[in-house]
């Protein structure tokens, strides 16, 4: 059963967004939902079956800041797309299976600080919409972004954790229509007091293309889900995955690419180091269903171990059931390159600094995959800050 301290406080959440028996049901999923993630060996420290959030805690509003430059997009708090922009709101909130996942469900069961972002039919931003979240020292926060780009659109949502709380549970769905493109990145750079889990759901239209970007560099703990829905022809999917524990930092992250019909694309790259005592998993899904003829899925993950005591586990997983198909996956974990490290000391390059540079260059090709100029360097800084 869910803790009455925290069932409690769904009453005073709005209505409009999501009833309170709704509520109540998504936290009793919550309460039930395995993580379906199992422990792996002596390296880990966790047991996501009972991570939540703390009953006596304060749960925060965590409401966000949006800039958004472009006049013909409609880039809201969730209360105010609840009202008044309901007939869009209702076309995307909800309508992924981010509520069939244990931690989706609780950030369905606490929506309310958010943001809603609405692209008209045929209409491209011509900047990014940014959506900051500060969240207050030792609270339990919630944030919850929905996107919904109608048919023949085009937008870039970047998004960005920061602050110290106890317990942050981030949610996003993405749902468009036909020849819609929604990139979305996120970068959760939170103090190592906190605890992060985030669930990230796409569900592209026909000939829609759909990115996620995210960067996880803060927390004591984070563990994150992306699923895309490949329900239709055309899709092009893209997820890109970087991160990096330092210290005693722990991070458990799954992508899932599911084609349940043919004719269509993914791509998966993933860059990771650890450091110090930090350890990470990232099991990278791809289904292609026995009607998915034509499809097309490849999955990249390397990750780098900067001292003995870190440790990474990538587990790639492909299950391909129709025959008319390209699937790839590639892992690969390792230390840093004696060889160039040699190289650069005959160039008069210190060992430390040439380590630096090596560690840094590594994260290049996910990097460059982020938009913005601003967000790349922010992400370089808190790659560097970890190097020391």
């Amino acid at each position: 059963m869910a803790p009455a301290g925290l069932t409690g406080r769904l009453a005073t959440l709005d209505p409009a967004i999501l009833s309170q028996e709704r509520r109540l049901q998504a936290f009793e999923q919550f309460s039930q939902l395995p993580s379906r993630r199992e422990r792996v060996g002596r390296y880990w420290r966790i047991d996501l079956e009972t991570l939540s959030p703390d009953p006596a805690a304060d749960v925060a509003e965590s409401s966000p800041r949006i800039d958004n430059p472009n006049a013909r997009i409609v880039a809201c708090d969730l209360r105010v797309a609840a009202t008044e922009y309901a007939e869009e709101f209702a076309r995307a909130f909800g309508m992924t299976e981010i509520g069939s996942s244990k931690f989706g469900a609780l950030a369905r069961a606490f929506a309310q600080g958010g943001a809603f972002v609405y692209v008209p039919p045929n209409v491209a931003a011509t900047e990014p919409v940014v959506i900051d979240f500060d969240f207050a020292p030792g609270t339990a926060a919630f944030a919850y972004t929905v996107v919904y780009a109608a048919a023949g659109s085009e937008v870039t949502v970047i998004e960005r954790f920061s602050g110290a709380p106890a317990f942050a549970c981030g949610a996003t769905e993405i749902v468009t229509d036909e020849n819609a493109t929604v990139t979305f990145a996120n970068h959760q750079n939170l103090t190592d007091a906190a605890q992060c889990v985030h669930s990230r759901f796409a569900r592209p239209g026909k000939d829609a293309t759909v990115h996620w970007a995210c960067a996880d560099t803060g927390a004591a703990l984070t563990v994150g889900e992306i699923a895309v829905a490949i329900e239709r022809e055309g899709v092009e999917a893209g997820v890109t995955s970087i991160f990096f524990p330092n210290g005693t930092q722990h991070v458990d992250l799954v992508a899932r690419l599911d084609h349940t019909v043919g004719n269509s694309v993914s791509d998966t790259v993933v860059k990771s180091a650890a450091i110090g005592s930090g350890q990470a998993r990232f099991v990278g899904g791809i289904r292609i269903a026995e009607r998915a003829q034509g499809s097309d899925a490849a999955l990249r993950d390397d990750a780098l171990l900067l001292s003995e005591r870190a440790h990474i586990d990538s587990v790639p997983a492909l299950e391909i059931a129709a025959n008319d198909v390209k699937a790839y996956h590639g892992a690969t974990v390792g230390a840093l390159d004696g060889d160039q490290i040699f190289y650069m000391q005959s160039r008069g390059i210190a060992a430390a600094d040439a380590e630096r540079m090596i560690a840094i260059a590594f994260f290049e090709p996910a990097i460059e995959r982020f938009p913005t100029q601003s967000l790349r360097s922010s992400i370089r800084d808190a790659i560097e800050a970890k190097l020391g």
